[in-house]
This record gives C-alpha cells, sequence and structure tokens, in this order.
C-alpha cells in the first residue's frame, strides 16, 4: 500500500492501540508503526512481531505451522493460507516459515550465522563443547530479540572468550570474565545446556563478590576482621545451608546485609575513637538506640565478636519482636473472592495471590515451586506442599491449570524448558521474589499480612500438626501460631491415627 495514501492515524486492528503513518509526525516511535496492508487492518509492531512469531495447529485446516492469522468469528490463530492476504513467510535459505530478516534468509538462519561466528574456535566451526549452547539459543523463540542480545558488546566479549578458549570452560574460568551481569547469564545457558554442571548460583555469586567486597574496607584491621567474620561464620552457614537445600536470593542478600552493617559498627566505632576490643556499654547503647539501626545484623556480628574474645563482655540489649499486622478475616475472603472472580487480573497474579491467602505460602516458598508440584489426578488437582499433597478447590484448580499451561517469561531464554512454576527470565531461574513482591502490591495485597492471617485461620480449623504436614510449614511454628489464635485442638497429637486391626 502507498504510503502517501494511508490515513494519517489508525487503530491497531488487534490491540486498539493507536498507530499512525506519518513517521515524520511520530518522530520515530516505533510503537506507532504499523504493518498495513493485512486484510483485517493495520497491524501495530508489537502484534505483527507477535503473529510471525506464533507457531502451533491452525484452528481452520488443523496443519502445524506458523499461525500469524486471526479468525475473524473468534480470532483464534489460523495460517497464511487460511488467512489470505498475509504474505509469504518461507525462508528461501532453509525453506521453513518463519520471521523474515533479509531477502534471503529468516531471522533464525542469520542467527545461526551470528552464533557460528562468535563460537568459531578458530577453525571455522563452532567449538565442539559449545555446541549444545549453539542449538540451545538458535532454538528459542523470537529469533530476532537473541539476534539483539548479540549485538551487545558485553555478551560478545563472553562467548568470544570461552570459543577461543581464553579461559577454561568451567564455572571457575567463568569467574575471570567481565561483566559479571553477562557472565551470569551465559553461565545459566550453559548449565541449562548441559555444558556445566549445576552449581548453587546465589552461593557462587557471593563467593565471587566477598574478595572484591573486602577489598573496598580501607581499615586493615577492619579488614582482617570482617576476613573472618565472613569466611568463619557467614560463609560457612551458607555453605552448611547449601548442603541441604539451595541458598535463595533472601539468604545470599542477608548474608551481605550482615557484612555491611558489621563494617557501619567498626566505622561508628572509630569515629569515637575507639577499636572493636576497647568498645564500652556506652557505645554499644548509642548505636541500638540510633534509628535505622538494623539491630538484627548488628547483634549477629557483636555475638559472634563476643564468642571469638574480639570484643568485651558487655550487654547487648534485645531486639523487639516484630508482629506483621493482621488482616481481618473478612478483608481476606474479600481478596478472595475479588481473586476469583476478577477475569482482568491475569492469571499469574491470581495464582500467586491464592497460594497467599488459600495456603499461606511464603515468597521464597512460592518462587521455588515447580510445575512438577501441581499433580493433575484424573478429575482432581492436587499442590504439593508438604505431606500429603494438599487439594486444590475447583475455582482455584480452574485458575491454576490454565496458568500452568500459559506460564509467565515462556518466550524467554529457556522459558519452554524452566520448571519453575513463575519462571524468571534466566534460564532455569524462577522469578525473583522482588518480582513476586511487587505483583502482589500492584493488586493491593501485602504478602506478609495476608500469610499470617491464613495460617492463623488455618490452624483455628483443623490440627496444627496436620496444617503443617500439608502446608510444609516447620510443627513447632504451627503449634505456637494454634497456641496464640487461641486453638482448640493442642491436645490433638501427630501421627497416623488409623485403628490398628486385631491380629
Amino acid at each position: 500500500m502507498n504510503q502517501d495514501h494511508l490515513p494519517t492515524s489508525a487503530v491497531c486492528a488487534r490491540c486498539g492501540r493507536p498507530v499512525c503513518s506519518d513517521y515524520a509526525k511520530i518522530k520515530g516511535d516505533n510503537r506507532l508503526r504499523a504493518r498495513w496492508g493485512w486484510p483485517e487492518g493495520p497491524v501495530c509492531v508489537a502484534c505483527y512481531e507477535q503473529a510471525i512469531n506464533t507457531y502451533g495447529r491452525c484452528g481452520d485446516c488443523a496443519t502445524d505451522r506458523l499461525l500469524p492469522g486471526r479468525r475473524a468469528s473468534d480470532g483464534s490463530p489460523i495460517c497464511t493460507d487460511c488467512a489470505g492476504g498475509l504474505g509469504d513467510f518461507i525462508c528461501r535459505r532453509c525453506g521453513q516459515e518463519g520471521p523474515g530478516y533479509r531477502t534471503d534468509a529468516c531471522t533464525r538462519c542469520v542467527l545461526a550465522d551470528r552464533l557460528t561466528e562468535l563460537l568459531d574456535d578458530g577453525s571455522g566451526a563452532v567449538r565442539p563443547e559449545l555446541e549444545p549452547l549453539f542449538h540451545l539459543i538458535h532454538a528459542m523463540s523470537w529469533p530476532a530479540s537473541r539476534l539483539t542480545w548479540l549485538r551487545r558488546e558485553a555478551p560478545v566479549s563472553v562467548l568470544s572468550a570461552l570459543a577461543r578458549s581464553e579461559v577454561p570452560l568451567t564455572h571457575e574460568g567463568l569467574s575471570r570474565l567481565h561483566p559479571w551481569r553477562s557472565v551470569i547469564y551465559v553461565r545459566d545457558l550453559l548449565i541449562d545446556c548441559g555444558v556445566l554442571p549445576p552449581v548453587d548460583r546465589f552461593l557462587l555469586l557471593f563467593e565471587q563478590w566477598l574478595p572484591d567486597w573486602l577489598a573496598t574496607i580501607n581499615d586493615p584491621a577492619h579488614r582482617k576482621l570482617l576476613e573472618r567474620f565472613a569466611t568463619w561464620h557467614v560463609l560457612r552457614r551458607l555453605r552448611q545451608t547449601a548442603r541441604e537445600q539451595p541458598i535463595n536470593s533472601y539468604r545470599a542478600n542477608n548474608a551481605r546485609r550482615l557484612l555491611r552493617v558489621a563494617v557501619l559498627f567498626l566505622d561508628d566505632l572509630a569515629a569515637h575513637g575507639r577499636r572493636l576490643d576497647e568498645c564500652t556499654q556506652t557505645d554499644i547503647d548509642r548505636w541500638f538506640t540510633a534509628e535505622n539501626r538494623d539491630s538484627k545484623c548488628s547483634r549477629e556480628f557483636l555475638q559472634w565478636a563476643l564468642r571469638r574474645h574480639e570484643l568485651p563482655r558487655l550487654h547487648l540489649p534485645t531486639s523487639p519482636s516484630s508482629i506483621a499486622a493482621r488482616l481481618s478475616q473478612r478483608h481476606r475472603l474479600d481478596q478472595v473472592r475479588r481473586v476469583l472472580t476478577d477475569e482482568t487480573i491475569p492469571d499469574a497474579d491470581r495464582v500467586l495471590a491464592l497460594l497467599i491467602l488459600l495456603y499461606a505460602q511464603p515468597l521464597i516458598r512460592i518462587a521455588q515451586l515447580t510445575t512438577d508440584d501441581i499433580i493433575r489426578d484424573d478429575d482432581q488437582v492436587l499442590l504439593r506442599l508438604g505431606d500429603p499433597p494438599t487439594p486444590v478447590p475447583p475455582p482455584f484448580a480452574e485458575v491454576l491449570t490454565r496458568y500452568l499451561d500459559n506460564r509467565l517469561n515462556l518466550t524467554t531464554a529457556g522459558g519452554a524448558t524452566n520448571p519453575f512454576l513463575f519462571p524468571g527470565r534466566r534460564p532455569g531461574q524462577p522469578l525473583h521474589t522482588t518480582s513476586l513482591r511487587l505483583r502482589l502490591r500492584n493488586l493491593g495485597l501485602p504478602s506478609r499480612d495476608g500469610r499470617t492471617t491464613t495460617i492463623r485461620q488455618l490452624v483455628l480449623q483443623a490440627p496444627a500438626p496436620v496444617v503443617a504436614g500439608m502446608l510444609g510449614y516447620h510443627p513447632n511454628t504451627t503449634e505456637q501460631l494454634a497456641a496464640e489464635a487461641g486453638s482448640t485442638w493442642k491436645t490433638y497429637a501427630a501421627g497416623d491415627h488409623a485403628r490398628l486391626g486385631n491380629s
């Protein structure tokens, strides 16, 4: 269609957003550009890219192929032949349907050329050890976004260094490369495709961060003391935890906070002309009474110093217990009703909210849930949070199973193979708890308050040991909550209550 005869403004036929043909008027804003000439009308760039990257079974002819068209009656995806007038998407080079990049090659063919160039070991071919990485990136959806990533200097330098064997193809070798953000991403890809063995990601990142952070401590005495605290207390505890379960972002961030607060305390002492072994009760009281002090982290460092005789025997004030604000039961039920009935809320947010409002799950545990934790048993859906698995009631079951088939971030790197219920953008990693918390905040639901109210209601309705087993809580935790809530199940004994027949 001749651009001179196009209207100066219109709306996308699929999403309804405004589009414009007057490029000078929109000053190059790609969000307003459109694909003109399709039978249904102009299609914006975002909808066009979505269309030419959609594959599956055509709703009309039932063939498996590219599905850029939309059926007029219900909007279901259909192929180019059934839609008509969409153009030819067959690559002249590989013969496959897909988004075009040049007149003689599709985007995926160009991606293969770029990967071959970057992963070349000097022989004109991909380094043999990196062939699984080549196939992983090449097979990802939305190849244009992979090409955009491979135009950046940072990932190019990391991949080229590995291809030319400038560093060993190991976790230790990768740690020598920079920038660290690109190294982390490439490491995740290498683990996902099996080139590198699995490793505790957050523990490894903390171990890499620690030497650089210690180097920023100017006072030699402080640096030596903090190195001992970090090595024999903080890092040792992280490694012990990693032997039983993966280190999550919360534990890694808390470890960093312990060290940073310790530095602040030592700097405060130095500002008053004293070393740690010269600390007085006045210094302790001044520190703990000041505003914006992390008393919990401070106490952990000072208790370690007391045990190591680095600090005189002084009294450490007790930390006030923080009690989470509680939602009323009525407010909780109103939230459950809203989340279940409001179809405008994304399914991901609905599942996240209901895991808190119905099962009292903390965000850290929600982030670690996998698709295998959702059990479809005939017409029943079960959720594996503890032992035995917990039934999912029908209204929530429908939302959960629908979301399970359309999870977040499936078009990002490694998304299709990511096992987590809430997959992150990085290969093999869950969505960060910060992102989960932001989703809840946008819903107007505080995660801690909702979880506190839910667990207190559950221990009033069932024995604490039963609740602990089904939801994955420690029995002592639910017993304490039951006592605080005034539960009448206090005399209930845990274990198998089935009567044994006479032998």
